[in-house]
């Protein structure tokens, strides 16, 4: 009888496991090809360009920035000619200290959130829960802790299904627990400039103030439940402002890395409603 219950709960938690564990998923999407999205080279893998996602973050990021600074008096007595230059834009936002999905709302008209997932069996999900999105909006990123192909994720990745890999083997621990957890915490309190956080830890929490920041639990696509959103690659610019980079749910393992910050987001792939549940579909490299 313990054997049985012990069996019971393993096929219970690798039903939800499955859904992101990467090789069961490319070993199951390679026997149906509707579920997988084929470029040939990793240039190939945009639907939308760089810029967009650029424009759509630093949009979403400057509100957020506003209404934060709008909410706290020391930022501003201690506000910067920066700050300044921010705050005299024209806004709907007025200045007005907002939550992030009302951010989210105002700048990209949608608002996504985590729940149970459609899926049987799926464990947790990402859902539309307000506004519409369009095609080719930047619906969420993937957080977490970036490793190069040569850095060690052994440990971390152990019993880890949001180990996210990228085509070039770039590899993102979208974990908010356990040694993921301690680890993406460590590499942020490093990376601090002065006064100004390089990243954001909030994702670890239930209610992460960068609203985006929750795509690791986007679930892969079926045959009952085709994709609606897919990844995309995304190399943070060096131009992006330095005051916004505490909204970046992304840190670089190695310091010294050479490497711009690899970020991906879910861009969508047809008008999503609100009340949809976000689907994904996986790419393929072929020559």
């Amino acid at each position: 009888r313990p054997g049985r219950y012990a069996l019971k709960r393993f096929l219970e938690k690798w039903k939800s496991y499955r859904h992101r564990f990467v090789p069961w998923i490319v070993l199951n999407l390679s026997k149906n090809e509707k579920t997988l999205r084929q470029v040939t080279e990793s240039s190939k893998d945009k639907l939308v360009p760089d810029e967009e996602v650029s424009q759509t973050l630093l949009k979403l990021f400057w509100i957020l920035l506003r209404s934060q600074w709008a909410n706290n008096e020391q930022l501003r007595a201690a506000q910067t000619q920066f700050l300044k230059q921010v705050k005299s834009e024209e806004d709907e936002s007025g200045g007005l200290p907002m939550s992030g999905d009302d951010a989210m709302l105002q700048c990209v008209g949608f608002c996504i959130d985590r729940k149970q997932s459609t899926l049987p069996s799926a464990g947790t999900g990402v859902f539309v829960t307000k506004g519409f999105v369009s095609k080719g909006a930047t619906v969420a990123l993937y957080p977490g802790t970036v490793y190069q192909s040569y850095e060690p994720i052994l440990l971390q990745s152990i019993r880890n299904p949001f180990v996210f890999r990228c085509i070039d083997g770039v590899l993102i621990d979208g974990n908010d627990k356990g040694i993921s957890r301690v680890v993406f915490k460590s590499c942020s309190g490093r990376d601090r400039v002065g006064p100004f956080i390089m990243s954001d830890t909030s994702w670890l929490t239930a209610r992460p103030q960068n609203p985006l920041a929750v795509g690791q639990y986007v679930n892969n696509c079926s045959n009952k439940c085709p994709a609606n959103v897919c990844y995309q690659e995304y190399d943070v610019p060096d131009t992006f402002p330095i005051e916004l980079r505490q909204y970046l749910p992304n840190v670089n393992y190695s310091q010294d890395s050479q490497r711009p910050l690899r970020c991906v987001v879910l861009v969508s792939l047809r008008d999503i409603t609100a009340g949809e549940e976000l689907f994904s579909n996986y790419y393929t490299v072929v020559h």
